[in-house]
């Protein structure tokens, strides 16, 4: 097989430095595809994903720690309501800009997988391609659940040191800025209905069928809403992480997806 070639990235933006790593073993020049990590991610904890995809692509794979996250430089004040579509304008631009990223495939985790839809839905004539997994289309009470038994589990001794391996001293602000935004009831009637009617790019859907973070009803609204034919793939005895829990089952549909 041939080597993957790695390169990290420091990039300034007015709110301070991103992190963003690249991963690439051939010449081709088809679009990259651009990772974008859940509430508690990081560039790491995609661990050997993206070397993986690249293999299996062939396409240049890029993913970058939003700030506040990783290796990103820290922020303070929790996100807005609005922060899942305001990243699409927001580091995901910087991240493109500063690479010369012109065109695109978008692929995102958990509320990655929404911001991913908001970046196809800002981005139309650039994003080729868009993949979810384990995307919230709208606030379900069984996320929310799922949210509240992580929180009592971070408040157990020694549990929050999980989080600070990855994200250093912003740990804290992390569990603090998924936990407060997405119970907070202002966030209750948020949904991914308006970006997803301007969704024009193909779209590929990856779903659990024991995601403790969401029911079925989210593939099925992702797919229903979406202004473009979908494809949805749900994984048997599969929890919130399909890349972890299946990846060679993740790999060939996302790259039968990008072949087609």
């Amino acid at each position: 097989m041939p080597p993957v070639r790695t390169r990290q990235y420091w990039i300034d933006t007015p709110g301070g430095q991103l992190f963003a790593q690249c991963w690439s073993c051939t010449e081709e020049q088809a679009p990259p595809i651009v990772l974008l990590h859940d509430s508690l991610g990081c560039v790491a904890l995609w661990r050997d994903f993206p070397e993986r995809l690249a293999r299996a692509s062939g396409r240049r794979v890029i993913a970058y720690d939003r700030l506040g996250f990783g290796r990103s430089a820290a922020r303070s004040g929790l996100p807005a309501a609005s922060f899942v579509e305001d990243e699409a304008r927001g580091d995901f631009q910087a991240v493109c800009q500063y690479l010369g990223v012109e065109r695109f495939v978008v692929f995102g985790h958990s509320v990655g997988g929404g911001m991913a839809v908001g970046c196809a839905a800002a981005h139309g004539q650039r994003c080729l391609g868009l993949v979810t997994e384990s995307a919230q289309a709208f606030v379900e009470q069984r996320t929310l659940d799922g949210i509240r038994q992580a929180q009592r589990q971070f408040a157990e001794p020694g549990q929050l040191q999980r989080l600070h391996k990855y994200h250093g001293d912003k740990a804290a602000w992390v569990l603090q800025a998924w936990t407060d935004t997405w119970l907070n009831e202002a966030f209750g009637q948020w949904n991914l209905d308006m970006p997803l009617a301007r969704v024009r790019c193909a779209l590929l859907v990856l779903h659990g069928d024991r995601d403790e973070y969401g029911s079925l009803l989210h593939p099925e609204r992702l797919a229903a809403r979406a202004a473009t034919t979908a494809q949805v793939q749900v994984f048997a005895e599969c929890g919130h992480v399909p890349h972890r829990e299946y990846p060679e089952a993740v790999l060939e549909r996302v790259c039968g997806f990008l072949a087609g």
